[in-house]
């Protein structure tokens, strides 16, 4: 059976080449150029989505994110000329399974896409301790409780929960979660004060090596 894909990508060159190799692959492609094209496009049914990272109207994150919450679990390629390891975490964290920087081989990308069909439907939750976190519809929850969590909240806790004992530092957060033109002083300490008081009771999941960083403990 044909597999359909979507492909968000403005560029006015990339976008038609991009889908004549797709088709060429047997692959039915629907093309958006914007974010609102997109989120237009993805209510009909799609197996797979290719997703340039600046778009004209946003940022293809949202467009991930938007597909996550309404239960696609196809697989996410990002595209974008942005290639530091915090842009490719953040794009893992907020629900794409890869990450290609332009420019990039067609061939490249055909196989990371063959890849990622082989690998079947993405888990995107996961719990640690109490905790469950689901980066699909970007919630998470204590004990049932459904925690009313900012973007960036989320983000933290997603981060320490994906790597349970291990001691995250300050820096390490900052370069993961936060975009080098967002830190100001005392923003880590600052979010994760709000974050261990949207916890709760539970707020002792996360615990405070002074001078070194945080760990989450389950």
């Amino acid at each position: 059976m044909t597999s359909r894909l979507l492909l968000v990508e403005d560029d006015p060159k990339l976008g038609p080449l991009l889908v004549r190799m797709f088709e060429a692959e047997g692959y039915a492609v629907a093309l958006a150029t914007d974010a609102a094209q997109a989120k237009r496009a993805a209510a009909d049914a799609i197996d797979l989505a290719v997703i340039d990272r600046m778009l004209p109207d946003g940022d293809g994150l949202d467009v991930c994110t938007e597909l996550r919450r309404a239960d696609f679990d196809g697989p996410v390629l990002m595209l974008t000329a942005r290639g530091e390891t915090k842009d490719r975490v953040h794009a893992l964290d907020f629900g794409a399974d890869d990450y290609l920087t332009k420019p990039f081989e067609i061939d490249e990308l055909l196989a990371r896409l063959r890849a990622l069909c082989r690998r079947g439907p993405r888990i995107a939750t996961f719990d640690v301790g109490p905790i469950h976190i689901d980066l699909g519809r970007r919630n998470a929850f204590a004990h049932g409780r459904l925690l009313p969590l900012t973007a960036r909240e989320l983000d933290i806790l997603a981060y320490l929960a994906r790597r349970p004992g291990t001691l995250v530092s300050k820096l390490e957060l900052l370069e993961n979660v936060w975009a080098a033109d967002e830190i100001v002083t005392n923003v880590v300490e600052v979010h994760m004060s709000r974050l261990r008081d949207k916890l709760g009771a539970d707020a002792g999941i996360i615990q405070t090596v002074r001078g070194q960083g945080y760990r989450i403990e389950p």
